[in-house]
């Protein structure tokens, strides 16, 4: 590990406290524009879901809406609460060809966007330890009267995320501050992606409220819109 992902890493709870846990639970809310411009507004408002630590799989649930939906990379699938509907798509990923960020979305589109979504949040920093992930230390950052140190992460092709190559930025006591990349199931939209509200849950540091704006070439936060919004409610980490 680099220097700078070494400290990530123990500001966030350490790799040998994360090692001992398995799943995630939460309750949480997603909102923006984004959401609307794709024709799924509410769509992940009031939702709950499980994820795995150990591998990308995430169960995601709508008790309002009356869903609950499966992601891994290879396919997503939505059924109604009571198992009698079912969609499925398998490779999921080849359905965005040709899209762009104002291309509307089905669910199962929204579904795969938000599953690899949240199983990224919630696993960074300690994701960029797993085998494939290569790091590389980037020039200091100012932002927020803060200087924040930078970490390009590329990504092993196995991992569904937004993009092979993104980066992370950490304030001074190690614990993310700003995440940015770009969007390829949106034909290549930014996304600065802020992680605040922290709380120490089975002693991991856990973002509780994260805000995703448009950057600029000079990689500048674009503030006039926000794309997406992520309110955790509760989070719990479990080793069993």
């Amino acid at each position: 590990m680099s220097t700078l992902l070494e400290r990530a890493v123990a500001a966030h709870g350490g790799i040998d406290n994360w090692k001992k846990l398995r799943t995630a639970s939460a309750t949480l809310d997603i909102g923006g524009a984004v959401w609307h411009l794709k024709g799924q507004p509410d769509r992940f408002r009031n939702i709950a879901l499980v994820a795995s630590l150990t591998r990308q799989h995430v169960s995601i649930m709508s008790p309002a809406s009356g869903w609950q939906g499966t992601f891994t990379p290879d396919a997503v699938r939505i059924e109604s609460l009571d198992g009698q509907t079912t969609e499925e798509r398998r490779t999921p990923r080849d359905f965005y060809r040709d899209h762009v960020q104002e291309t509307s979305w089905d669910r199962l589109h929204a579904l795969y966007f938000t599953g690899y979504a949240l199983w990224t949040y919630l696993t960074i920093p300690f994701l960029y330890t797993y085998p494939g992930f290569h790091t590389e230390e980037l020039p200091e950052w100012e932002e927020n009267g803060e200087v924040w140190q930078r970490l390009k992460v590329t990504f092993p092709d196995s991992v569904a995320s937004h993009t092979r190559e993104q980066i992370s930025y950490f304030g001074e006591d190690g614990l993310l501050r700003r995440h940015d990349y770009t969007v390829d199931v949106m034909g290549g939209a930014q996304g600065a992606n802020y992680a605040s509200d922290y709380r120490e849950l089975n002693g991991v540091m856990v973002p509780t409220t994260r805000r995703i704006f448009a950057y600029d070439e000079a990689r500048q936060k674009v503030g006039e819109s926000l794309l997406v919004s992520i309110d955790f409610r509760t989070i719990e980490f479990r080793s069993e």
